[in-house]
């Protein structure tokens, strides 16, 4: 899009694992370097206790990963429509409300992008997913009204929402040359959004676009969940997950269940669950497994563990195995992580994924034989067996990537100028 002068708004894509910041100027990319050159921040947050302050993005990992006491969060989109935002951490010695991390997060994203632009934003255009919530209409109001609550008390005066699967679209249109019927697939960190568009150069410059979006879905999926699945069928029996009591039982899964899922790591940190682990220690049959925990959890290194799953995760997009060293637990002691293993560990939420595209089409009466682009965005969409899983439904449908990280960013900048100027 060409412009004579920058445009009054930015879009802003909160991202479960990475977020972006969209600004149209002339002369210049759709977003905002946020952090060394790079415009993508990873939506992660690190309270140093040794220097009593955050820090944001690599830099939070970088500390988190040089050995920095403190307390790292990520996932922190999660939290909305969760029960855990009405409710408070301890952090640097008091409570701190979730929803106030939420807004510490979301106002260095503002400051950040306020200092590279030069200027201050009182408008913007939130990327949101189609459900932030699944089937619970008043969770997903709640997250909405409260993102909208957190980006107003950071100074934003004027807060409008659009999809981001829609924001995706619109940055894919402006650079087609005809019209396309397209099914944009967003694979994000924390949800699966879908949107059927029918795009055009023509269509690039109006302002009302509703006709043009045939039917938007979605499914609470994304590569978190893909990160969990991996890391429970790959990593956690060697900590115990499927072992067996004395009584022939299987163990309790909520410790390694909350080890698997970046929001709830910090759980296993607590007193009281590693007194429930030593006092299960004396009733299972093998207790080789719950050791290994029990000296993870002293080691604090549950977040560790959790970014070798997730490096896994992305290695096997290209790769045929990764192994990781579980050396710092116990001598020897390693995971050998293949793609079909992970492909197997997924399954179901590819299957629950593809059943959401289904109901898509069939709520917009197109058959799969009339969609002309599978537009993948997101940075889970780089999987190769969700990429065959979603095109196995549309066989006549040409493959097309984005840009998996920033290309609802750039349509939320494009969004965002159409609205505010």
């Amino acid at each position: 899009m060409t412009l004579a002068t920058p445009a009054r708004a930015c879009g802003i894509d909160f991202g479960t694992s990475n977020s972006t910041v969209g600004w149209l100027r002339p002369g210049s990319d759709n977003l905002i370097a946020l952090e060394d050159g790079k415009d993508t921040l990873p939506s992660v947050l690190f309270f140093n206790f040794e220097e009593q302050r955050p820090a944001f993005g690599r830099q939070a990992l970088g500390e988190y990963l040089d050995g920095y006491e403190g307390r790292l969060m990520r996932s922190l989109k999660s939290l909305l429509g969760s029960p855990l935002l009405g409710s408070a951490t301890t952090v640097l010695g008091s409570a701190m409300p979730f929803k106030q991390i939420l807004g510490l997060f979301l106002g260095e994203l503002k400051a950040r992008a306020e200092a590279e632009a030069g200027r201050p934003f009182e408008q913007v255009v939130l990327g949101r997913p189609v459900f932030f919530v699944d089937d619970d209409p008043a969770a997903d109001r709640e997250a909405a009204d409260t993102l909208v609550e957190v980006a107003k008390t950071l100074g934003f005066r004027d807060v409008s929402f659009q999809y981001e699967p829609i924001a995706a679209a619109f940055d894919y249109e402006a650079g087609i040359a005809g019209e396309e019927l397209v099914l944009i697939v967003d694979i994000g960190g924390g949800t699966s959004d879908f949107s059927l568009v029918r795009l055009s150069p023509e269509r690039r410059a109006l302002a009302e676009r509703q006709a043009d979006i045939l039917a938007t879905g979605g499914v609470h999926i994304g590569g978190t969940d893909f990160d969990k699945q991996l890391s429970l069928n790959g990593v956690m029996p060697l900590f115990g997950y499927g072992s067996r009591m004395k009584s022939d039982a299987l163990m309790p899964t909520s410790h390694h269940m909350n080890l698997a899922t970046w929001h709830t790591i910090n759980a296993v940190y607590a007193q009281k669950s590693k007194i429930a682990l030593e006092s299960m220690r004396y009733d299972i049959a093998d207790p080789t497994g719950i050791d290994r925990m029990l000296r993870l959890i002293e080691q604090r290194a549950g977040h560790w563990l959790a970014i070798e799953v997730e490096d896994s995760k992305i290695a096997l997009t290209g790769q045929d195995s990764r192994h990781i060293d579980f050396g710092r637990i116990e001598a020897g002691l390693c995971a050998d992580l293949t793609r079909a293993l992970f492909e197997d560990a997924i399954a179901a939420q590819l299957e629950r994924i593809n059943a959401s595209i289904g109901q898509l089409l069939a709520d917009a009466g197109v058959g799969a034989a009339q969609v002309d682009t599978l537009f993948f965005t997101g940075g889970s969409s780089g999987i190769p067996a969700l990429r065959q899983s979603v095109a196995s439904l549309l066989p006549n449908a040409r493959q097309v990537e984005g840009n998996r990280f920033g290309g609802i960013g750039s349509g939320l900048a494009i969004e965002a100028h159409k609205r505010y100027g």
